[in-house]
């Protein structure tokens, strides 16, 4: 029995897995998509609008996810495959530019886009991996849960209020699951989750720069903060002291990722449930930055006064979910907690209380003193005792 050719666009393996330019400039797009996001929750600081913020963020992602895997799996220097990114690119702007009115008037707009880019995917995908039953029930699986999805999606833009929230929300949270359990599918089964399907070098690329994409929304955040009229010098401090934040998080982001994400020069393969989880646990890190780029823009135009509650919680919220999302990333990765970032996270809500004492300003400036405290801890404790042996 003759094994089944390998289909033309996929990526051959021992080929470099650096990112390329069109990858780079479609990350681009995600400034815009995250400051829209950003800008949007600060509007509405309540539970319903940090569950509309987090629901958008996780159709986001779920984009970005995929085109990651898209061109990880699939050669990127193929007319087709280049096609393919700019069009979900252009989908993605459209995403963002109904972010404001999503769950109001455009709500149409933004699952017309989500749909948009699935469908060209798989258009795609599917007839250009035919030749190759066994590669092409990958996409047919994705496909498959696709159409799951659509209908709660599709329901969704056609109701109002919290019923499209919680329509969308289930979309979204069964499109992210799904994957975490291979895409199982009636006659086709499953990706067993221990089968070599990633590239450790590219994935270990594309998610450090969607990590500097979302750093690079907060400098955008605190670059609108400076541009506004009439600013006096506490609202200066509070640019200088959010720029500040941005500076801890790359440190802290690269002092632990440099360890463990694979360098890039070397060719590994990652298996699909680490390479779901290491995406999986940089939302929750791109999330902390998002919510922390929202608490920035509060305090830089209001940095003194009295603190509301809502505004602590988002100002210390931010750097604990981040510290979250790297523990998170580093059990994955050596099956160990980063016990500093944990009591991090248990220092921040201790500190929760004393925000109705402090002004705005005060509040970012504890939050940045516990990120300083780790990240010093950190540079002068023994290496080894913060790297771990990976688990996978």
């Amino acid at each position: 029995m003759t094994s089944s050719p390998l289909p033309r666009i996929l990526r051959r393996r021992g080929e470099r897995g650096y990112p390329t330019f069109l990858e780079l400039f479609f990350d681009v797009t995600y400034i815009f998509m995250l400051s829209r996001i950003a800008a949007d929750f600060a509007d509405d600081l309540t539970v319903r609008g940090l569950t509309q913020a987090t629901i958008l963020l996780l159709a986001a992602w779920w984009v970005w996810v995929l085109t990651a895997w898209l061109t990880d799996l699939f050669n990127p220097q193929l007319p087709m495959i280049q096609a393919t990114v700019l069009l979900v690119m252009f989908g993605t702007l459209v995403m963002a530019i109904a972010v404001p009115q999503a769950f109001g008037d455009y709500g149409w707009l933004f699952v017309a886009a989500y749909f948009g880019i699935h469908v060209v995917r798989d258009a795609v995908l599917i007839p250009g991996t035919r030749v190759n039953r066994s590669i092409q029930a990958r996409s047919v699986r994705v496909f498959f849960w696709f159409i799951v999805t659509a209908a709660p999606w599709a329901a969704g833009a056609f109701v109002a209020g919290w019923p499209r929230l919680a329509l969308w929300g289930i979309a979204v949270l069964v499109d992210l699951g799904s994957a975490r359990i291979g895409w199982p599918t009636p006659r086709l089964g499953r990706t067993e989750l221990a089968s070599q399907i990633f590239t450790g070098a590219h994935l270990s690329e594309r998610h450090r720069q969607i990590f500097l994409i979302a750093l690079g929304e907060l400098i955008l955040t605190v670059g609108v903060g400076l541009s506004a009229n009439d600013l006096g010098p506490a609202e200066y401090a509070a640019c200088a002291v959010a720029f500040t934040t941005g500076i801890l998080f790359l440190r802290l982001y690269y002092q632990r990722v440099r360890q463990l994400l694979a360098p890039s020069g070397l060719t590994t393969v990652e298996r699909v449930r680490p390479g779901t989880s290491t995406s999986y646990t940089h939302l929750v890190m791109v999330g902390g930055v998002l919510l922390t780029s929202t608490g920035l823009s509060l305090v830089i135009g209001q940095p003194l006064g009295s603190t509301p509650a809502a505004w602590t919680a988002v100002a210390l919220g931010g750097p604990a979910l981040f510290l979250v999302g790297s523990c998170l990333f580093d059990a994955v990765l050596t099956g160990r907690v980063l016990w500093s970032r944990a009591l991090g996270v248990v220092a921040l809500g201790a500190l929760a209380p004393a925000g109705a004492l402090l002004p705005p300003l005060g509040v970012l400036v504890v939050s940045n003193l516990v990120l300083l405290l780790i990240l010093a801890g950190e540079s002068v404790a023994p290496r080894s005792r913060l790297v771990g042996v990976p688990a996978g």
